[in-house]
């Protein structure tokens, strides 16, 4: 019963089940963090001292439009910096979104096994979630469009998806956008991208970069190991930049933060190298875990969804025990729709193989 006597959130808001982070529990001594996707490589080094040389400003208030990182930015990728937006994590930049395009009962999109962010900042807002469902884990552009309405504002769409690791060709994402009406924003959040090597891949910089109801957004969370510092970014129309300038929070990326994603996004051999660890050890991860039985979602991220059997005793639940016992913490899947498998994080050598080891004593019968 709502307690009339005090203060009372919005419709929506306690309909919101709150996101819940990677954990690192374990009774372990030694305890492999693998539920958060992180990169095992960590940061560049020339982020590192970035970061380390801005420690001597931080009385002073950062450059409000986090120019110097913006111009990083379209330096590598050849865009406008003007059309760039940067924010507290691509988590702020979403939220914004829902709240400058979404009103009360105005419907989002997204898919079923989407970045659960979607529907918390959808329903934060008093905006209406609506799920389209998926096949073979992976987004069906047919079944989004068939869910469109007059009430639909946005389309959120993972690029790939997390957490199962699938993508749509570029030439679907196309077929998206020529399917939506102009009025309705399709975005598509390319946290993944720089992992991904397919030649009928593209993050959507050219759609955002073409029309007036697309943006694109990344994080430097991922493949450049800032995590901590909390840096994401939205490529879009100017009148979408606009918009997300006059309600974003006027300092909301810090110093140290501009300095080091300036830095990380220019030392391309860092990232070439973190791809190169990553393509190896995901073929082998997935090549491992299907010789002990199970499936696993072909994933072009740097995380592999593990489906577990359908085996008393062999589920994802005593599954996930037993990795904790020996200090790999994995991340459970059944907020996600997925009640029996786990995600795994692409980790160092020594966590790849030992936690392809605890897994084979799992299935084998170790208590």
């Amino acid at each position: 019963m709502t307690d009339l006597s005090r203060p009372q959130p919005r419709p929506g808001v306690l309909d919101v089940s709150a996101y819940v982070a990677g954990d690192e529990r374990s009774p372990a001594k030694r305890v492999f963090k693998l539920s958060a996707n992180e990169t095992p490589l960590g940061p560049s080094p020339r982020a590192i001292e970035a970061y380390k040389s801005a420690a001597d400003r931080l009385h002073y208030y950062p450059e409000g439009s986090s120019e110097a990182l913006r111009e990083a930015i379209a330096r590598v990728h050849g865009i406008h910096a003007d059309r760039i937006v940067c924010g507290n994590g691509s988590d702020e930049l979403l939220h914004l979104l829902a709240q400058c395009y979404l009103g009360d009962g105005d419907e989002a999109i997204y898919t079923e096994h989407a970045f659960s962010i979607y529907g918390i900042s959808t329903l934060s807002v008093g905006g209406k979630p609506v799920v389209a469902p998926e096949r073979d884990e992976t987004a069906m552009v047919d079944e989004i469009l068939a869910r469109v309405t007059d009430r639909t504002r946005i389309v959120f769409l993972a690029n790939p998806n997390n957490p199962t690791g699938t993508y749509i060709p570029f030439d679907e994402v196309k077929r998206l956008h020529a399917g939506l009406p102009r009025t309705v924003l399709l975005v598509l959040d390319a946290a993944y991208a720089e992992y991904v090597r397919r030649n009928d891949y593209a993050s959507g910089m050219e759609l955002a970069a073409e029309q007036e109801n697309v943006v694109m957004t990344r994080t430097f969370s991922k493949i450049f190991g800032l995590a901590s510092l909390r840096i994401g970014w939205l490529y879009g129309p100017a009148h979408v930049v606009d918009v997300l300038n006059r309600t974003r929070g006027p300092f909301n990326v810090n110093s140290p933060a501009i300095a080091a994603g300036a830095a990380a996004i220019a030392d391309r051999a860092h990232v070439d190298a973190s791809v190169e660890h990553n393509n190896r050890w995901n073929a082998w991860l997935t090549e491992e875990l299907t010789k002990l039985g199970m499936r696993v979602t072909p994933s072009v991220g740097n995380f592999l969804l593990i489906h577990f059997p359908d085996e008393p005793g062999k589920g994802a639940v005593e599954g996930d025990a037993h990795l904790r016992r020996e200090g790999y913490v994995l991340r459970g899947m059944r907020g996600y729709g997925f009640p029996n498998a786990l995600r795994l994080t692409i980790g160092s050598e020594e966590a790849n193989r030992g936690v392809v080891e605890a897994l084979r004593s799992f299935l084998n019968g170790a208590a």
